[in-house]
């Protein structure tokens, strides 16, 4: 269970605080057990400062606690702090990133199940699509649909996302594809071959749609699997 250390704080040097910081990402490389960490600065009082860390688990919070390099940081930072900095512990119990979840529905409900009537919820309108497969990028609902009535039609597949990272507006999926031949596919009969292929797709969402999509894949692995090479 992910495990979250809210440190809450005043200071009158946040320059000195920032220093501080990038020089302890650099002594603990190798050592520290922190995955995340967002510092927030209070927008009323301007002294205020919120810091979010996240790690792995409770455990792995304590074993970075216990690195000598984190005590000497928590004693230059007191003497940096207006008073002393309170901590809050927060396992987290609900953790979701909303542009991650309307993504896979992408790939679970439209390209796995076939519901093309999700395509309008998730996606925009005006949707830009780039595909290394297509020689002209395409637009609109129909650069979903097209697509994917032409690979279910050959194929019986499954997406297995190996990976997926979102930031900002960004959400990138790693994925491996495995499909069993099933229709035509780019003027090959159907051989009954089940074939895997790797790829990655980068979404760009706005206002709550996915408005632009880049799709990257192992198209030469596949054409082997079927013999098209």
């Amino acid at each position: 269970m992910t495990f979250v250390q809210l440190v809450d704080y005043r200071t009158h040097q946040p320059e000195a605080m920032n220093d501080l910081l990038d020089k302890y990402v650099a002594q603990s490389q190798g050592k520290r057990t922190v995955t995340h960490s967002v510092v927030g600065k209070d927008r009323d009082q301007t002294d205020h400062y919120v810091n979010f860390v996240e790690f792995p688990s409770y455990e792995e919070a304590m074993k970075n606690s216990n690195l000598p390099e984190t005590d000497r940081m928590f004693h230059e930072m007191m003497a940096l702090c207006d008073g002393m900095p309170t901590f809050t512990n927060l396992d987290t119990v609900r953790d979701e990133h909303l542009n991650t979840l309307m993504v896979n529905r992408m790939f679970d409900d439209i390209a796995m199940k076939g519901d093309m009537s999700a395509i309008e919820e998730i996606f925009a309108p005006d949707y830009h699509d780039h595909d290394i497969s297509n020689p002209e990028d395409k637009h609109g609902y129909a650069a979903i649909s097209e697509d994917v009535e032409m690979w279910r039609a050959a194929f019986d597949f499954s997406f297995t996302r190996d990976a997926q990272m979102a930031q900002d507006d960004y959400v990138t999926t790693l994925w491996t594809w495995t499909g069993t031949h099933k229709g035509e596919f780019m003027g090959v009969a159907p051989t009954g071959k089940t074939c895997t292929m790797t790829g990655t797709t980068v979404f760009r969402c706005q206002d709550g749609m996915i408005k632009e999509g880049w799709w990257h894949y192992d198209a030469m692995a596949l054409m082997r699997q079927l013999g098209m090479m």
